[in-house]
């Protein structure tokens, strides 16, 4: 794997708590952080599923809106506890 170098800036506070992760775990700063990145963007791939999902469901049901979503899963929530 191809290795590139950069500089980051963080709060002070944020390297603390970073380097005592990353000694709990006897890692390197440097490895902490890549798997942190590693983490963010494969969460941040799988929500984007879901809202890819969510905006799909709404143009099959025809729901225009968030407020119209909202309606929904009140009412459905709301016949749900009736029952």
């Amino acid at each position: 794997m191809k290795v590139k170098t950069f500089n980051i800036a963080l709060p002070e506070e944020l390297v603390v708590k970073a380097d005592e992760i990353a000694k709990k775990e006897y890692r390197s700063r440097s490895e902490l952080i890549r798997e942190s990145l590693r983490t963010y963007i494969e969460e941040r791939g799988e929500w984007e599923q879901v809202f890819r999902f969510g905006e799909k469901a709404m143009k099959e049901m025809g729901v225009k809106s968030e407020e119209e979503v909202d309606k929904i899963v009140y009412e459905f929530r709301h016949k749900q506890r009736s029952r």
